[in-house]
């Protein structure tokens, strides 16, 4: 797989996360979560970083002039000419020792996002589902939510606690991307090198996973079984997106936090933006329904 790999974004991110790319104008967006920085990166090929001023990891597309993103305090309607961020919705607003992490939208529109503790600590985090105004706890003890994501058809959600490493998978109502029965496990990864990190999957049911710690980013058939693994140049990679004008590319971010100084001089490139150009069958993110 060597030369497949390539730097699609300089700019480095303490803890680059959240990438979700926009076929309408070409701008692949992602977060440097712990800045709150919003980084964008259009068809120039320049990268844009706008300033946040509160933690945001995750970004969703309302209509041609509105994004959603999701911040410490909640959802907020972004405008897309000045970026005037206005709260819609609050998520854990009134508890300042949590933040956003990882999120997705359903293929109905519905959009899941997980909270976790700016500190990391244990069981304080969730996983929400937003809809049409809504919002409902879905799962709670969680550490580190990450890996949320879904089948083509909406009938199928996964997501992972980082912390226990166990992926799991739940059935959903595709009208509503709200579970269907209880979760069951789709990979146990507590004796594998790194931990499960940002997931899509894309329209043959893999799941494409970073594996934060492990240099690398595994696909998973729907059976769960890893059917390939494709190596990163940098020891974090935290999220993929598919990219291009017909998705059929990721785009993986990455990060340098928490490594002390020995390990940040030997992962020079961590915290910049990849593109892993091989084929796959990827699609385009949902708009989501405010």
């Amino acid at each position: 797989m060597a030369g497949i790999v390539s730097v699609l974004s300089e700019t480095i991110c303490e803890l680059g996360e959240g990438p979700s790319y926009d076929p309408a104008t070409g701008s692949l967006f992602w977060f440097n979560i712990v800045h709150g920085q919003l980084l964008e990166r259009g068809r120039s090929g320049v990268t844009k970083v706008h300033e946040l001023g509160q933690m945001a990891s995750a970004i969703a597309i309302i209509d041609d002039k509105r994004q959603l993103v999701f911040t410490e305090t909640g959802l907020h309607v972004r405008d897309v000419a000045t970026g005037k961020l206005t709260l819609h919705t609050p998520v854990e607003a009134d508890n300042a020792g949590t933040r956003s992490n990882d999120a997705r939208v359903h293929p109905c529109g519905a959009f899941w996002v997980g909270t976790m503790s700016k500190t990391h600590a244990k069981n304080a985090g969730a996983i929400y589902w937003f809809f049409k105004g809504e919002l409902r706890r879905l799962f709670d003890g969680i550490t580190i939510p990450n890996s949320i994501a879904f089948s083509e058809d909406g009938a199928v959600a996964y997501y992972v606690d980082s912390d226990v490493k166990l992926l799991m998978r739940v059935d959903c109502d595709p009208a509503t991307g709200l579970p269907v029965g209880e979760p069951k496990l789709f990979g146990d990864h507590r004796q594998s090198p790194g931990d499960v990190d940002g997931s899509v999957v894309d329209r043959d049911g893999i799941l494409w996973n970073a594996c934060w710690g492990a240099s690398a980013v595994n696909a998973y058939a729907p059976d769960g079984k890893l059917v390939r693994s494709i190596p990163m140049p940098v020891l974090q990679p935290s999220c993929p997106a598919f990219f291009g004008a017909e998705a059929d590319r990721l785009a993986i971010t990455s990060a340098w936090a928490d490594q002390d100084e020995a390990t940040r001089a030997a992962d020079p490139q961590g915290g910049k933006t990849f593109l892993i150009d091989f084929p796959v069958r990827g699609r385009f993110e949902p708009r989501v329904a405010i």
